[in-house]
This record gives structure tokens, C-alpha cells and sequence, in this order.
């Protein structure tokens, strides 16, 4: 983790609101997974929409993972990084037919979550190698809005179509080389993680979908956000997902590989947003510590309701107090964190907001014409990347187009 006087320093000599990621870190979760699942079939497909930063993409690449991409822009980066089309899938809900032949056409592996979709593929792209997304009727994750599971979500064909996906496939000489299923995001019991695999591995028989290559069981994995937070037990998840799937390669009559898809994982733990408090305000029965930043630069607060750890990196001796920690938008709701008991805070004091590697820059904005900020990879003690923060003048012409 890099330390507190390292994130001072680099606040001092970038400037704030500053993006900091730790690179090695994130490799390190990346090799946990391995560690955890102690299989030789195991893929880690990293969940590009978490973090899309090049340079921590590249790390990734060089450890061994693949992609899992749910736009043609993320197909594209992930094939401009390095990435060989082997190494991606793509998986997209509610495509248009332009994007979904134009990613056809770049031969990454497309997962199809819909039986119009599929209907759609058998008539344009006969012959294809492609993957099903199956709903796995499980649903869990750490907010309702990313349950992926379940009757009320909008991924995944039902378990109780995979006759009729397979007659569709079958069509057009369709080739379903893998089946998928992802939960949620943020996964609170690892039964789900069980139950979700049973069900998918249900349906992967060999007179149904026999030449199958891997089955994908999404992403989800979910990090402590809270100081009081224990740590999930990965070590025993993976001996008894090991047992599951090898128990159903012999079933099967062939050896599968095993896909995961993090995101979260491997990405929140190594970012840390540090900003700069610039006003105090005392009102009533708050005290308004404002920032810097807002909301369009770390939204998970004030979409989710999600909580990040703030620390007072220049002042964490300062006597104890309960601040409402606000932005710099023109939004009531834009808060970092209310009501915060944190170290006296004072004008022009840095605070580090933890967990803000995934879903943070990657769903930014400039709303209220807010550039997003610079963004630092540090290695160890040293900085490998350094991307400047747009300036109001180039957003400007941007917008203008000039």
C-alpha cells in the first residue's frame, strides 16, 4: 500500500484532486486469485469498466490476464493495449446490430445474453464460435441496483430457455464454445457464489451445448470498504469451487477452462483519491468540511450510497470531530462522506479518500464543467505514469469542438 507521507508528496508535487494507484498492488490481487483457486483451468478475465487506466492495464497484460469488455470502446483499447483477441470477451446487453458486427468482425470471443440477440447472430454470422450469459437465478451483491441475478434484472438468458438457445444456435451452425453467468457485484455470501456455478453447470450438458471450451462465472468479488470490514475466506471459496468444477469437467467427459471476471477486486483497493479541503463552514449542527472535488469525480457516494475511508493525511493527530465532507458541485447530494468522525480538519488540509480504484474515475464526469483529475501509477517507490488532468481550457474547446 503506498503510504501516507508518499500520497502527501505526490499531492504536493501533481497538484489535487490527484488519482493515486498503487500498479503492484493491483497485480498482487490479480495472482491472489490464483492463490485462491488452486486450478489449472483458472482465466482471470480483469473487468475493464472498473478502471480503464492504460497503465494499469498494461501491468495486468504483462501478469497474464485477460479482458472482459462490455462496449466496442473497451474491445478497441483492450486490442490497441496489447491485448490478443484470444485474451478478450465481450459481453454486452442491449447492443445495436452495428456494434455488435463490428465486434464480431474483430474476433474476440462475443457472449450473447439475449435469445433475440442469438436469433439475430444465427441469421447474420452463421458458423460463428461464440458464448451464451445465462440469468443464474441467484441474486446477491452489496446494493440492489447491482444484483445482476434474479427475476427482476435485464442480463442473462433464463436457465428455462437453454433448450431453445440451443435450437437456435443449432439453426445457424452456431458454435457455443462457452457459457456465462455473473451474480452481482460485491458478493456478500460465498453460497451465492456456489449456487450460481450449480446452476449454470445444470445446464452445460454435453447433448445440450457439447462443444463447450469454458465456463465463465462472472465477477463479484467483493473488498473491504469499512475499517471494521473482515476480509472474505477466498482460500476456502476456491477449494470448494476447484472441487465444483473439476466434479463437473468429469461429468462433462472433458477438461473446461474456468473463467472469472473481477473488477472491483483487483482495482479499488489500489486507488486512493487525495484532496484538498478549502473551506470550513460551521452550520448549526454541521460542520461542512468542502473540497476540491465532487461527486462527478468519485460518484459511488451519492449513487450508491457506498462508503469510502477518508483520512486526514495532514492532520491525523487533530482532535476528533464530525464533519460532513462536501464537494464543489452545484448538488445538495454531493457528499463524500456525512456525519464522519475524522481528525480535526482544517482549510487547506489533504484528505485521502481509500477504495477509489474502481467505479470511481472510470464512471466520472466534467459535470458543471469540472475536468476529472490527473491520475499517478506508482510501482514501489516510483511513479511509472502520469496523466495530466485537462485543463479548463482544452475541456472548453472540447466542448466546442475547436
Amino acid at each position: 500500500m503506498i503510504s501516507e507521507a508518499k500520497l502527501v508528496s505526490l499531492a504536493r508535487e501533481y497538484g489535487t484532486p490527484l488519482f493515486v494507484y498503487d500498479g503492484a498492488l493491483m497485480v498482487e490481487r490479480y495472482r491472489d486469485l490464483f492463490r485462491f483457486i488452486p486450478s489449472e483451468a483458472l482465466r482471470v478475465h480483469y473487468a475493464l469498466k472498473a478502471n480503464y487506466n492504460p497503465a494499469l492495464l498494461t501491468l495486468l497484460r504483462d501478469a497474464g490476464a485477460g479482458i472482459d469488455a462490455v462496449s466496442p470502446g473497451e474491445v478497441a483499447l483492450a486490442l490497441a493495449l496489447g491485448f490478443e483477441k484470444e485474451r478478450i470477451i465481450y459481453t454486452a446487453n442491449n447492443m445495436t446490430d452495428a456494434e455488435f458486427d463490428r465486434v464480431m468482425q474483430s474476433g474476440v470471443t462475443v457472449n450473447i445474453g439475449s435469445l433475440s440477440r442469438l436469433k439475430k447472430c444465427a441469421v447474420s454470422h452463421p458458423g460463428s464460435r461464440i458464448c451464451l450469459r445465462f440469468n443464474p437465478d441467484v441474486c446477491d451483491g452489496d446494493n440492489a441496483m447491482t444484483m445482476t441475478g434474479g427475476d427482476l434484472t435485464k442480463f442473462g438468458i433464463l436457465l428455462d430457455d437453454a433448450d431453445e438457445a440451443a435450437r437456435i444456435a443449432a439453426s445457424g451452425n452456431l458454435h457455443i464454445i462457452g457459457l456465462h453467468e455473473h451474480t452481482g457485484s460485491g458478493l456478500q455470501h460465498a453460497e451465492s457464489v456456489l449456487k450460481s456455478m450449480d446452476n449454470l453447470m445444470a445446464i452445460a450438458t454435453p447433448e445440450r451445448f457439447g462443444e463447450l471450451e469454458f465456463l465463465d462465472f462472472g465477477g463479484g468479488f467483493k473488498v473491504p470498504y469499512r475499517e471494521d470490514e473482515a476480509r472474505i475466506d477466498y482460500v476456502g471459496m476456491g477449494r470448494q469451487i476447484t472441487a465444483k468444477f473439476d466434479a463437473f469437467c468429469e461429468k462433462y467427459g472433458k477438461k473446461l477452462l474456468m473463467r472469472f471476471e473481477p473488477g472491483k477486486y483487483l482495482a479499488a483497493e489500489c486507488g486512493t483519491l487525495v484532496i484538498e479541503v478549502n473551506t470550513i463552514k460551521h452550520n448549526r449542527s454541521r460542520t461542512i468540511a468542502g473540497c476540491n472535488s465532487g461527486f462527478p469525480q468519485l460518484i459511488r457516494p451519492v449513487l450508491y450510497g457506498a462508503y469510502h475511508k477518508i483520512t486526514n493525511l495532514t492532520n491525523p493527530d487533530g482532535k476528533p470531530a464530525l464533519y460532513d465532507v462536501c464537494g464543489n458541485i452545484c448538488e445538495t447530494g454531493d457528499r463524500f462522506a456525512e456525519q464522519r468522525e475524522l481528525p480535526e480538519i482544517r482549510e487547506y488540509d489533504l484528505l485521502a479518500i481509500g477504495n477509489a480504484g474502481a467505479y470511481c474515475y472510470s464512471m466520472g464526469s466534467v459535470y458543471n464543467l469540472r475536468p476529472m483529475p490527473a491520475e499517478v501509477v506508482v510501482c514501489g517507490d516510483d511513479v511509472i505514469d502520469f496523466r495530466p488532468a485537462e485543463s479548463e481550457a482544452e475541456l472548453v474547446a472540447r466542448v466546442l469542438r475547436k
